[in-house]
């Protein structure tokens, strides 16, 4: 990589983050002329005092704008941009800004790293293989991290979810058997359960709006499985919807559910409890029985040496 292709990659870098800048500008100039106009439908007047300020133009602003405008502008196929949504959703990055902030650190993460191991590597001055190998390595890194970032989060909401969603349905059998019909009850649940556990309450959240705005309920709880992938979800939602379809009791079902999940966390702890002996075999191994060794028939190598020496 020559040093003017580097020039050339950080002009264009900068003439994309002043083009997105004066987008972002555009666009606040259009929401306050769209708020006056707005003003003068509903009262006939605008108050100039109360005029909506302009948004300031933050770092993650104008990389939020620079990653949407490169997602709509037909660079990437309306497949990939779903998933990447779905994706993002997935991990709990949601927002009308996490796509275009997730393929604008991509792509400048992916611009500013070799950048910056290039002149690290001009500076210790590494050789010309070392440092062609360490601006491409710095390449890989910078479009590979926010992917790792977002795969990490979503495993780790996932699981926050698997954690909390028996302690959610526990509530939505005492919600059924209170007297309250699913949709309250699933409300009333997301309400109660967001200090203990904000994944769920999150989830539950999403699909009482659904369920409020679709039409087949079916969709909405088949939609909560579908979000995050998680095995439970999807049999949760599978279940609820063919008891709303055929009748049958909604506590009884939910009870039944909250023990077979209690019964596979438990089963996965023993799993994991029967798979430590299995670990712990190449640690004894390279740890324990060398010093044991040494204990038991150290004393009689040394005997044996004093006895060849004499």
């Amino acid at each position: 990589m020559s040093q003017t292709l580097l020039v050339s990659l950080g002009l264009l870098l900068l003439m994309m983050i002043a083009g997105t800048a004066l987008l972002a500008v555009q666009a606040a100039k259009d929401a306050r002329y769209a708020a006056r106009v707005k003003g003068i439908r509903t009262s006939g007047y605008v108050d100039v005092r109360r005029e909506p300020r302009a948004p300031r133009i933050t770092l993650s602003g104008v990389v939020s704008a620079l990653g949407t405008l490169i997602a709509r502008s037909g660079m990437l196929s309306p497949k990939t941009v779903r998933e990447l949504e779905q994706t993002l959703a997935a991990a709990g990055v949601k927002g009308s800004a996490a796509l275009g902030l997730f393929v604008g650190s991509k792509l400048l993460m992916m611009v500013l790293m070799p950048i910056a191991a290039w002149i690290l590597g001009n500076r210790f001055n590494l050789s010309p293989l070392m440092h062609e190998g360490l601006t491409g390595a710095a390449a890989v890194i910078g479009l590979l991290a926010p992917d790792w970032w977002v795969g990490r989060q979503h495993k780790k909401y996932v699981e926050a979810v698997a954690v909390g969603l028996p302690d959610a349905l526990d509530m939505m059998v005492i919600c059924a058997e209170a007297g309250l019909s699913f949709e309250p009850s699933i409300t009333r649940v997301a309400l109660e359960i967001r200090h203990a556990h904000a994944a769920v309450a999150e989830e539950f959240s999403q699909t009482a709006s659904e369920l409020r705005v679709v039409a087949d309920s079916r969709i909405a709880l088949l939609n909560m499985g579908g979000r995050t992938g998680l095995d439970s979800l999807k049999r949760m939602g599978s279940m609820l919807a063919q008891t709303m379809q055929y009748g049958t009791p909604l506590g009884e079902a939910l009870r039944v559910l909250s023990a077979e999940m209690r019964h596979e966390t438990l089963m996965r702890f023993e799993e994991r409890a029967a798979r430590l002996p299995v670990l712990m075999t190449v640690p004894m191994i390279l740890f324990i029985l060398p010093c044991i060794f040494m204990i038991v028939g150290g004393p009689a190598a040394v005997q044996v040496m004093k006895t060849f020496a004499q």
